[in-house]
């Protein structure tokens, strides 16, 4: 399966100005960065940084990593550059074990239960005679993300975890750094930070 018939663009909704994921967006011409001069100093400060200062992976392993990554870009149908970095956004609030301030009963730590996560969507894709999920091809890592989504993955690490609710940690992490990202906000023209003005028509 390709990368266009896994996460087709039937509109050819082509970026102008300003930057979105794959440069597709509805707002052709719509670039929330052309507002920072309205922004408060605190305010800019810490969205450009999601631009500008992108962290390193520090929580992940190298091949967690890669894992992670390739399952973040199949979610969130990044096929190609421009990507906001998903990836590192994750990485850095795992690592500094902020969380949500709640966590599943019955789920581990966010964490822990990212890295069952990972090690058990390698394990999908050895079945399939590949070496991990990351060098599995689209179509596998495809399948194996819907069944993932359903519920529909058991032995091995999936049996450590409630598969179901460990998906929804992970896409809880996934939306939050796509959504808090100003590439993203250009692809749904949101209007960016209210602060310190309001918003005006």
């Amino acid at each position: 399966m390709s990368s266009e018939q896994a996460h087709p663009d039937p509109h050819g909704l082509r970026q102008r100005k300003g930057t979105t994921p794959q440069m597709v967006g509805r707002y052709p011409d719509y670039d929330v960065l052309r507002e920072v001069d309205h922004w408060d100093e605190a305010t800019r400060r810490v969205v450009l940084a999601r631009v500008q200062d992108v962290p390193a992976i520090v929580f992940f392993a190298e091949a967690e990593a890669a894992t992670a990554g390739a399952f973040l870009d199949v979610v969130l149908a990044q096929d190609a550059e421009p990507r906001i970095p998903v990836l590192n956004y994750v990485d850095e609030k795992l690592a500094q074990g902020t969380g949500d301030g709640w966590q599943y009963y019955d789920l581990p730590p966010d964490g822990e239960t990212w890295r069952r996560v990972v090690r058990g969507l390698d394990e999908e894709a050895r079945r399939d005679a590949f070496e991990s999920f990351a060098a599995a091809s689209l179509e596998v890592q495809t399948a194996i993300v819907h069944r993932f989504g359903q519920g529909r993955l058991h032995g091995g690490a999936w049996e450590t975890l409630n598969v179901g609710r460990a998906w929804k940690v992970v896409m809880r992490y996934a939306c939050q750094a796509f959504y808090s990202h100003p590439w993203a906000w250009n692809e749904i023209g949101f209007g960016g930070p209210a602060a310190p003005r309001g918003y005006v028509r």
